[in-house]
This record gives structure tokens, sequence and C-alpha cells, in this order.
């Protein structure tokens, strides 16, 4: 039995197949939008010029009432919208707490580490501070020459010669 052979390669991908990409966000960022503008005045507006219209013409029209007085229609609609508007706003506010979380965490961790870095220059400046301390000064090392020069008994030449001939007048 001869052997089929393709002409397709099985080290590259298929070209041509289009593949079906899910983005599983895609459903809580419409409700987000939804969310969004269900809280607009604009969407307060529409809502109650259409109400509205719907009584108007339900009151005004004696023939072809589609909804008439005590509005069944219209109130099945509203909850319908209600029904459909409180899980998609809950959603909605789900997915805000959790930027918030992540948002609260990266500021935790960002504080920390600028609380550990001040604490490591406070460390540092200390430091600097008790060896500036330490160090010698020009006026304590004169002090000190002048002391030497006064225990030996010889005077020590220019300002401090000055300076102990003062002393002794």
């Amino acid at each position: 039995m001869p052997e089929v052979t393709t002409h397709r390669r099985l080290d590259q991908p298929l070209l041509g197949r289009a593949r079906f990409e899910f983005d599983p966000d895609w459903f809580a960022r419409l409700s987000e939008r939804i969310a969004r503008f269900l809280g607009t005045g604009r969407f307060l507006a529409v809502q109650t010029v259409l109400v509205a219209v719907w009584i108007a013409l339900n009151l005004v029209a004696w023939s072809g009432q589609w909804d008439p007085y005590p509005f069944i229609l219209l109130n099945l609609a509203f909850s319908t919208q209600a029904a459909y508007a409180a899980p998609l706003i809950l959603l909605a506010q789900n997915r805000q707490d959790d930027r918030d979380r992540v948002s609260l965490e990266e500021d935790r961790a960002r504080a920390e580490r600028t609380k550990a870095d001040t604490e490591y220059l406070a460390r540092e400046l200390a430091a600097l501070r008790i060896a500036v301390g330490e160090v010698a000064t020009r006026d304590y090392l004169r002090g000190e020459l002048d002391k030497l020069c006064d225990r030996l008994g010889a005077a020590a030449p220019g300002p401090a010669a000055d300076r102990a001939q003062r002393r002794t007048r």
C-alpha cells in the first residue's frame, strides 16, 4: 500500500487556521461600562423621557393602547432593568475592589521600602555624626599643642607663642 504524503511541515504551525481567543474579562469590562452609564445623568434623562412618552402615549391614544393604566408592561420593564442592573453594578464594584486591593498592596510595599530606606539613611547619618564628632578639629589640635608646649617649657612658634606670651602677662 502506498504511503500517503502530505506537504505539511510538522515543525511549523498551521497557517490560515483561525484561532478563537477568548478574553475572560470581556463581560466584566462590559458590565463596568454599563454600570458607569447607569449612574450618569444622561441615562436618567433618557429614561425619564422614555417613561413620560410611554405614559403619554398609553393615556392619550384611546385606540392601540398596548399598556393600559396600571402600566403593567412598564413595571415589568423596570423590574427587568433592576434585575440586570443590580448584579452588573455589584460585578463592577467587585472589580473596583480588586483594583483597590492591588493598589493598596502596592502602596503598602512602597511604604515599607520607603521606611526601610529612611531607617537606613538615619543610621548612616548617625554614624557620620559620630565619626565627625571623633575627628580632631584645628582648634582642638592647637589647644593640645599649646598644652604640650607648656609642659615642655618651650614656647611654640607662631600664633601659639603669641597666645603663650599673652597668658603670661
